[in-house]
């Protein structure tokens, strides 16, 4: 049973584009874009970033040509954003090194 502050994940259809959004919100927190869920301390963690758009990158090149249209656009636009939000934090943690 859940408690009244957790919330009830049972109505949410997991398909493959959850899966995608899951990874790339785990790339976010990587970011620091996001706070971590257990905490709700945001932290950046690059590795853990570039780990996840790995993954992305993997579905990507895995499933090319067995998605829908819906499904490779939003991939496709996850990994836009996040590679190029990843690329900005690496240029702000160099200058601030």
């Amino acid at each position: 049973m859940n408690s009244p502050s957790s919330p009830d994940f049972s109505s949410i259809k997991i398909n493959l584009t959850t899966f995608f959004l899951s990874i790339a919100s785990a790339a976010y927190m990587g970011l620091g874009l996001t706070p971590a869920q257990a905490e709700g301390k945001i932290e950046i963690n690059l590795p853990l970033a570039r780990q996840n758009i790995d993954l992305l990158e993997l579905m990507h090149e895995k499933t090319k040509g067995n998605l829908t249209p819906e499904e490779a656009a939003i991939l496709d636009q996850l990994l836009f954003e996040l590679r190029t939000r990843y690329v900005e934090k690496l240029r702000t943690q160099s200058s601030k090194a």
